[in-house]
């Protein structure tokens, strides 16, 4: 297994560019596939989830080229064959650790008209799934799925059939739910609804509306209707993802005389939250604003960072959905601010990849963070210092790339243990690293 050591540096400066959204990209090869003409989709992320993606459509008889692009984004073509044009796969469709297409696949293979089986990694193969079968099942869906206890897990046996419209308050709060729901939605007779507890990224709802799907918001309901068809854009661009700018962002913000600039990063309004949280911890963070990126169906924009004291925060449970993603590197974060810091209410975590909450306090403490975990609350006194220690990622990529950025505080040498998971969202992470390093 592939590990990292890294010891403490100076600080950071330059430039990078954010690697592309995984979320954005997965989607765009799957609503791509059900338009009705090629899409180009520039600045894609090559990576292992949207791998996963490209080659589960593939075998449903979609084309797709995915065309490199140096070091960082690539341009991927997909041919759409319509809402009703994929076929049946010759095998078993292997997702491996990809829980957003898994969830997000399982609600456009209800409504095709055939047989699909959705086979995972041991990782994937016990997160739940029942969150998606459920309503699926109220929409008409045959679904199988192996049970245990009262939860259901991968692999996923789907029997598509026509589907009917269903109005769905979600029980959740999960972006990848309600994007399984509204893709289920486009194949069914009448109008389904989703209404959520609170309001969760919206990218599956942005995309919709660029292919011209019958899609509309209002408060916390979302309500789409059937379609007949979606209508290609022709090309569209993949922002920077922030969830992948935030390890550079808090580097730069924690190691002082730090200066950085990140390009390119998606500023949707349902994943900034974490901007959010470094400001009113202190953190200097600047928006460069350009009109018209920020006018794209997906926002963009430059962020310059300078090293800056931080002081705790309270995350609160209502606010834990806008930032799930960053949650394991603003507990580094937490470290190195002045008080206790709380995170409230963060029981998502533990159905990520690994129990997210797990693996963060199991290796800050051993680099002598004062941490706690109490039901599904953290507790972080900001000590200041960490101490190098041989560390997991417990084959989650956050949680790895989270453990390298405290390796750069720590004292002494940091060996963080299996890190090919890293592939998994940002595979150009420890390059994008070296280049804005700078040694003590």
């Amino acid at each position: 297994m592939k590990m990292i050591k890294i010891k403490k540096i100076g600080k950071v400066k330059g430039e990078c560019i954010a690697p592309p959204d995984k979320s954005i990209s997965q989607r765009a090869v799957m609503i791509s596939a059900l338009s009705n003409a090629e899409v180009r989709v520039d600045n894609f992320l090559d990576c292992d989830d949207c791998r996963r993606a490209i080659s589960a459509f593939r075998s449903m008889g979609i084309k797709i080229i995915l065309k490199r692009n140096g070091a960082q984004g690539a341009t991927l073509f997909v041919r759409g064959k319509g809402l009703k044009g994929l076929k049946k796969a010759k095998k078993d469709i292997y997702i491996g650790n990809s829980g957003t297409t898994m969830r997000l696949i399982t609600g456009i293979l209800a409504a095709q008209d055939f047989r699909s089986v959705l086979s995972a990694d041991p990782s994937l193969s016990v997160r739940p799934m029942k969150r998606i079968t459920e309503p699926l099942r109220a929409m008409g869906a045959l679904i199988k799925a192996r049970k245990k206890a009262k939860e259901e897990y991968p692999p996923l046996i789907i029997n598509g059939r026509n589907l009917k419209s269903i109005s769905y308050r979600m029980p959740v709060t999960s972006a990848q739910v309600k994007s399984c729901i509204l893709l289920a939605g486009l194949f069914s007779r009448g109008t389904t609804r989703v209404k959520e507890q609170i309001k969760t990224r919206d990218h599956t709802e942005r995309m919709l509306m660029l292919f011209k799907a019958s899609i509309s918001v209002c408060g916390l309901t979302v309500s789409i209707k059937q379609s007949k068809e979606l209508v290609s854009p022709k090309k569209m661009f993949v922002p920077g993802d922030i969830s992948s700018a935030a390890f550079f962002i808090i580097a730069a913000t924690l190691l002082s005389g730090s200066r950085l600039k990140v390009k390119k990063v998606g500023l949707n309004p349902t994943r900034i939250y974490l901007l959010k949280i470094l400001k009113r911890m202190g953190a200097n963070i600047e928006i460069l604003k350009n009109g018209a990126n920020l006018k794209a169906f997906e926002p963009y924009a430059d962020i310059q960072v300078f090293g800056a004291p931080l002081k705790s925060t309270t995350i609160k449970e209502d606010e834990v959905a806008y930032c799930i993603d960053e949650l394991p590197i603003l507990c580094v974060a937490a470290c190195f601010a002045k008080g206790k810091t709380k995170i409230i209410g963060a029981g998502e975590l533990r159905v990520k990849e690994t129990d997210r909450i797990y693996s963060m306090v199991n290796n800050l403490r051993k680099m002598g963070a004062d941490i706690e975990n109490l039901g599904n609350d953290l507790m972080i006194n900001g000590t200041g210092r960490l101490c190098g220690a041989e560390v997991e990622s417990f084959g989650d990529h956050r949680t790895a790339m989270s453990m390298v950025i405290a390796g750069l505080m720590a004292s002494g040498q940091t060996t963080v243990k299996n890190t090919s998971c890293i592939n998994k969202s940002f595979p150009e992470f420890m390059e994008t690293l070296k280049n804005i390093a700078e040694l003590t």
